[in-house]
């Protein structure tokens, strides 16, 4: 079950030794065709690290023909040493797999203001190459870890076709993307003008609906590549909805794997006047800390649910609002109903619903608690 998974990639994980563990920290996932169509989606932060600035020409026409990620160090705010170093890495890739450097994505993901040594960086790449193999997914996974506890990755089958996934990320994970790498294959065959719409409306409703902790990575990448090999076109509603779940499935598992968290919390918004306004509302929700301490604390407090929808845009009747949590309607019109001591919070999955009686639009938006763990995670950081 890795991103090898689907018919015509290859992928290797090594240690260039970025990583003072010793572990694997670069990973290169190959497409060996027959075709060779793409799509990228990237953090909307303004400060993007250097892979990002190379990235995003080399997907502009649609063809990504290898990815090379590394963990240990970001290559952010390294001037213009760093961005040289990701060039000469998408060289030395593009060299030895016989492609041109345009034709290569570059990811790297730790710490910000960290310069990988360029040497390490090409030896790994030319380890990395000789170690290429259809069965070099799960190595892959683990390279790109960084505070991840497990590697994330998904399969999901199609008629005949099938998506592979790998992602990393375990914090600063806030919309339009997460601090997350994610590389996602399939040897259907799509071409790029559809593969673009369909992996946008696949993270529109996954990667963008995760708000961890509000927080907004230099680094995220999201790049799907198509191999064709299968021979097989599916309908692009079928691919989609596939996608989707691929999506949505590695989201959760980076859900999961959030730094220090012992709550995974679902924000459900209903009636609302509109699906932008929905998604306003439980991601303003998901951000307070008043409220994400209190989940942590067990303490089932409705009022900061309200106090968070009130700092919001969406249309509602501040005296006409309901909630309920883990199922038990603890405000009916904007007024205690159920007795909260009904809520158990004790299990690790917390389902948050608010009714803003408003509309017929929907949205749930993915959160988790604020804990000591997640607070000495990154007061004490290490890539």
């Amino acid at each position: 079950m890795t991103i090898t998974s689907p018919a015509g990639f290859r992928a290797a994980g090594v240690a260039a030794g970025l990583k003072s563990t010793g572990a694997r920290d670069l990973a290169l996932v190959v497409n060996d065709g027959p075709t060779f169509d793409s799509a990228s989606v990237f953090t909307a932060n303004r400060c993007k690290a250097n892979p990002i600035l190379w990235s995003q020409e080399v997907v502009k026409d649609g063809v990504v023909r290898a990815v090379v990620l590394n963990s240990g160090g970001a290559n952010c705010y390294t001037g213009p040493d760093g961005f040289q170093t990701t060039h000469a890495v998408a060289e030395q890739v593009a060299a030895r797999v016989g492609i041109g450097a345009g034709d290569v994505v570059v990811c790297s993901t730790g710490l910000i203001g960290l310069a990988n040594d360029r040497d390490d960086l090409l030896a790994g790449v030319d380890a990395a190459h000789a170690a290429l193999a259809v069965d070099g997914g799960n190595a892959a996974a683990e390279a790109i870890m960084t505070t991840d506890s497990v590697s994330k990755q998904v399969v999901v089958e199609g008629a005949g076709w099938s998506i592979g996934g790998m992602a990393k990320g375990a914090g600063m994970l806030a919309p339009q993307l997460a601090t997350m790498l994610v590389v996602i294959t399939t040897d259907a065959v799509v071409p790029a003008a559809d593969l673009d719409p369909a992996l946008r409306a696949a993270t529109r409703v996954s990667f963008d609906r995760l708000d961890s902790d509000g927080c907004m990575s230099t680094n995220d990448t999201v790049t799907l590549m198509a191999s064709g090999a299968s021979g097989i076109t599916p309908s692009l509603p079928d691919f989609t909805e596939a996608l989707t779940q691929a999506c949505t499935d590695l989201a959760m598992q980076l859900l999961r794997d959030a730094e220090g968290a012992d709550h995974e919390i679902a924000i459900t918004v209903l009636n609302a006047a509109s699906e932008d306004e929905a998604v306003e509302c439980g991601r303003s929700v998901a951000r307070s800390n008043l409220f994400k301490a209190a989940v942590f604390g067990k303490d089932p407090n409705w009022g900061r649910v309200l106090a968070s929808i009130g700092t919001t845009r969406a249309t509602f009747d501040p005296a006409d609002l309901d909630v309920a949590m883990n199922g038990v309607w603890v405000c009916r019109q904007s007024t205690p109903a159920e007795d909260p001591a009904g809520v158990d919070l004790e299990p690790r999955e917390v389902s948050v619903t608010i009714d803003l009686k408003s509309g017929d639009a929907r949205a749930t938006v993915w959160t988790n608690d604020l804990t000591h763990a997640y607070v000495h995670e990154n007061s004490a950081y290490s890539s």
